[in-house]
């Protein structure tokens, strides 16, 4: 019910949104008089507005046609789909600047609701300097019930099956929410001697150990039974998809609780477009209306992976502690020895807190010490860690010289 209550409305609402749009573009032409006069301009920027913030979202693209190196030497971009699974698609970037010898970095996108292209300004910086692969998962709505499930399992086994097809002596980033199946991978794939294991993993935000610094994410997941969970906010997936009859977490309910937690920001921030469209000032709306593009964009994600995340993530911290099990084997963080662990945090994170990530190097107690790195970006939230001008300037530079430092060639079992 609560999926096709959730259909019904937004069926309403698409057609509420197109009306609006119509009327802003009438109270907007230049050969109408009414766009110069009293409310016209007013009327027509709150028009514009709600059109905006109640439109139907895809998926967007990356949208990466070129790269600019070192603020002079353009580049073409290539963008390529190498890998497809039912759950998840593998995408390579490249350019032909590149040198012969550059990176191949892995970076694995959260399944937290947002498309893989919430990472874009990730893979735009670092596609400068690194041949960049970027995990591309698959809305769990659109994936046929015969392709069976998918669960931390599944993503740990993905995870290192692209680190197999990308080849040894790959470097891999997780931005916030896959930081766990990733470190979990990178612990399985170090215990084995795997030759394909990751010569460096860097974790942006990640809740490795989310009792340390909690944050609102983390008690809201804390302070209800996962049965709670599983009755109230798993809804089963419409007849008119593909992936009809699958338990899924919706991505309008995650996008619900995103946008409650900073309420009053989005209403300023919707706001501040109205006051920007009624003075004519496009560039800035713009900005603003780019940026919800992306935000506003989700997807679901299958019932038993999210369960579990909360479950062994959240509310039994189960990695750091030494209980989580892949495949029914207890990963071991002691394990790792030879992955160079980076992990970065920002001081204004309030989704995952200050020390959730840092508990990587920790917990990896066998690792040389030069092969540990902490980071803590000053002035940063959560998305400044992977996106934006300090990311841009200060963060990445951090994360090439990492890999720079602790690249190697084709490697050996460890014995």
């Amino acid at each position: 019910m609560l999926y096709n209550a959730y259909e019904l409305q937004r069926a309403l609402l698409n057609g509420a949104s197109a009306m609006a749009s119509i009327g802003a573009e009438i109270l907007s032409n230049p050969r109408n008089p009414l766009g110069y006069l009293g409310l016209g301009p007013v009327a027509a920027s709150a028009l514009d507005v709600f059109a905006h913030a109640t439109a139907p979202r895809g998926k967007p693209a990356f949208g990466i046609d070129h790269v600019t190196v070192d603020g002079h030497h353009r580049h073409a971009v290539s963008e390529s789909v190498v890998a497809t699974k039912p759950f998840g698609s593998l995408i390579r970037f490249t350019h032909t600047g590149l040198a012969a010898d550059a990176p191949k970095l892995l970076i694995v996108a959260p399944m937290s609701g947002h498309f893989a292209t919430l990472l874009r300004g990730t893979v735009e910086r670092l596609l400068e300097r690194a041949e960049v692969y970027i995990t591309d998962w698959t809305d769990a709505k659109l994936v046929p019930l015969a392709e069976g499930r998918f669960d931390l399992d599944d993503y740990i086994d993905y995870v290192i099956e692209f680190l197999e097809f990308i080849g040894p002596g790959t470097h891999m980033m997780a931005v916030c929410q896959p930081s766990v199946p990733s470190l979990a991978a990178a612990a399985v794939m170090n215990e084995d001697g795997h030759r394909c294991r990751p010569a460096s993993l860097t974790m942006m935000g990640g809740p490795i150990d989310t009792r340390a610094s909690p944050t609102v994410v983390n008690t809201l997941a804390k302070e209800r039974p996962i049965s709670w969970f599983r009755n109230n906010v798993v809804a089963t997936v419409p007849l008119h998809y593909p992936g009809a009859g699958r338990k899924v977490y919706p991505g309008f309910l995650q996008l619900a609780s995103f946008m409650s937690m900073n309420l009053g920001n989005h209403i300023m921030s919707h706001y501040e477009m109205f006051k920007h469209l009624v003075v004519g000032d496009g560039e800035s709306a713009d900005a603003t209306k780019t940026f919800y593009e992306e935000y506003r964009s989700v997807c679901d994600m299958t019932a038993e992976f999210y369960l579990q995340t909360v479950e062994h993530v959240f509310q039994k911290h189960s990695l750091p502690k030494g209980e989580l099990l892949h495949r029914g084997r207890k990963v071991d963080l002691a394990k790792i020895t030879d992955t160079a662990i980076l992990a970065i945090e920002g001081e204004r994170d309030d989704i995952s807190g200050i020390g959730q990530t840092k508990a990587a190097v920790d917990c990896a107690v066998n690792l040389p010490e030069a092969k540990k790195r902490y980071h803590l970006a000053l002035h940063v939230g959560h998305y400044g860690i992977f996106n934006g001008r300090r990311w841009r300037t200060q963060i990445a530079p951090i994360v090439e010289e990492w890999m720079a430092t602790h690249a190697r060639g084709t490697l050996k079992a460890v014995a």
